[in-house]
């Protein structure tokens, strides 16, 4: 069908207003930072979707913009230093953003921590420490231990084997031009 214009009215159907109403939002965002990117401006926008859950964009952030706003009766900064402001504030907003995914990161380990403790837990594989084991626990990861000793020096040898092989095989063959 391809691009066609879309009159501005309010769409009827509440799926399609919910697309709608996504893929304008994402636009309006990328407008938005394409605008504070090019020319260096404070910019806030708040909307709230067809469902009422909020979204935000804010450049450097929405809280410093909303808060200039609302002093704005307050003296203005020296234009001097209003570059370098927003060169800080720009700088502050990406340590803020990297150190919101390094949080987000922490949280997200946390949790899947938390669920393989319950998996084991549920497994009856809780793991215990070597002072609470009792002798018969004890011996038989002595033998596991042993049995898996004996497993990685078998796989040594059959990796030093071919490592010698193929030094071997590399090696310029001196019988072939005497």
């Amino acid at each position: 069908m391809g691009r066609r214009k879309i009159e501005m009215e309010m769409v009827k159907d509440s799926n399609s207003r919910q697309v709608t109403f996504s893929k304008r939002r994402t636009g309006v965002f990328k407008k938005a930072n394409e605008l504070a990117t090019l020319c260096g401006v404070q910019i806030a926008i708040i909307v709230f979707s067809p469902g009422g859950k909020p979204f935000s964009f804010g450049h450097p952030n929405v809280e410093f913009v909303a808060q200039r706003f609302l002093n704005r009766d307050k003296k203005p900064k020296a234009s001097a230093g209003s570059l370098v402001d927003s060169q800080q504030e720009a700088r502050l907003e990406k340590l803020n953003s990297q150190l919101n995914d390094i949080l987000r990161k922490l949280h997200y380990e946390r949790k899947r921590g938390e669920l393989l403790e319950k998996a084991m837990k549920l497994k009856g594989s809780e793991p215990k420490l070597i002072g609470e084991l009792n002798l018969d626990e004890l011996r038989k990861m002595k033998g596991e231990l042993e049995e898996l000793r004996e497993k990685l020096r078998g796989r040594v040898t059959e990796m030093e084997a071919s490592s010698s092989l193929l030094l071997l095989s590399k090696k310029p063959g001196r019988e072939k031009h005497q």
